[in-house]
């Protein structure tokens, strides 16, 4: 199996909304793509308490794959990418780690 973890930290506005509404916008699309792509096993989206210390990230995506070719199916599927346009508009920063567990 495979985890594929990312964080993002997101604009303040951007494309007219909200940090906050940007983040579900977010997080409703990625976990739709379960929908769409069977290679996703697990697909799991949280939005960091808004309480939460400066310097925090906003959003996590927690993902598993039965393996890396199916991580890397994932990451160029066309449905996936659509989802990944809108998040570059949005963030202004990201960390992610894939590992084998």
């Amino acid at each position: 199996m495979v985890k594929h973890i990312v964080l993002f930290k997101l604009a303040d506005e951007a494309e007219g909304n909200t940090k906050l509404r940007n983040a579900e916008i977010i997080k409703e699309r990625l976990e739709n793509l379960r929908n769409s792509i069977p290679q996703i096993r697990k697909i799991c989206v949280r939005i960091n308490s808004q309480d939460s210390p400066e310097g925090n990230y906003d959003l996590m995506l927690d993902s598993e794959f039965d393996n890396m070719d199916d991580a890397k199916s994932y990451s160029v599927h066309p449905n996936h990418l659509k989802v990944v346009e809108f998040i570059t508009k949005v963030r202004t920063s990201r960390a992610a780690i894939d590992y084998e567990f």
